[in-house]
């Protein structure tokens, strides 16, 4: 099936359905990738939630969701922390994790992870590998990586307690404030400094750090799958606002088809 008739079959469906308009205020930042694929008609592609996510256990839905940036400066304290730390994994007896209410609520988990999707919705588990590697990546998510048994010895020793006043501060319109704090305390009655990020890297109010480094893991990852002119034509195309802004969705899209 060609986009034009793609196009035709979708708009067809959704006159059948009532428009709804929400307004401004009441809408959640969120996103879902809508696959399509095609078996001779259009196939909506779907994903399994895990039994360990916090809401919408086991059900199916399109792979995305809620904006929910609750473990950012965790990773980043836990990172600026990893030299004070690293060459005494065994001697610490406990890391504190200073947080706000949506993160206790949300990503603090106890117990078996079993799966990359249970181990990025917790903050447990990605401070841990911050402290030890001084780095978090996409494959630190997958078993290979979970299997260090270092990771859960550390997850173990960790409590998370809310500072309320970073939970007004969150909750702020004004501020949207994302702060966590991180501090371990040895055997020996040492500990570290307590290292807090208010706003980490990528908040808005951090755009002018976030932006070189999103654009650099964008390069990273298209070179890891197009050839250099694709490449190429893909980051002319994201760097020029005006036509990216008036180049249809559907061939935005086939610029990324294999």
């Amino acid at each position: 099936m060609d986009h034009a008739a793609l196009r035709r079959y979708l708009d067809r469906g959704l006159a059948r359905r009532p428009r709804r308009a929400l307004p401004r205020h009441a809408l959640i930042p969120a996103a879902v990738l809508v696959p399509i694929t095609d078996h001779g008609q259009p196939h909506l592609l779907f994903t399994k939630k895990s039994d360990g996510v916090p809401h919408h256990k086991g059900q199916f839905a399109f792979p995305g969701g809620i904006v929910e940036p609750n473990d950012g400066s965790a990773v980043e304290a836990a990172l600026r922390l990893h030299p004070q730390v690293k060459d005494r994994l065994d001697e610490i007896k406990k890391i504190v994790i200073t947080t706000h209410e949506s993160a206790i609520r949300i990503i603090d988990k106890k117990g078996p992870l079993h799966n990359p999707a249970d181990r990025d919705h917790c903050i447990q588990y990605m401070t841990a590998v911050g402290l030890i590697k001084g780095s978090l990546t996409a494959a630190d998510y997958e078993d290979e990586a979970a299997a260090d048994p270092r990771i859960d010895k550390l997850r173990a020793k960790m409590a998370c307690v809310e500072n309320k006043q970073w939970t007004r501060a969150y909750l702020d319109p004004a501020k949207r404030s994302i702060a966590n704090a991180v501090q371990a305390f040895f055997k020996d009655g040492g500990k570290t400094e307590r290292v807090a990020v208010e706003y980490p890297v990528g908040h808005r109010r951090r755009r002018e750090e976030g932006v070189p480094l999103l654009e650099a893991k964008f390069r990273t990852n298209l070179a890891r799958r197009f050839p250099s002119k694709k490449q190429a034509a893909i980051l002319e195309l994201c760097q020029d606002q005006a036509r990216l802004e008036a180049t249809p969705v559907h061939e935005f899209v086939d610029l990324f088809a294999a």
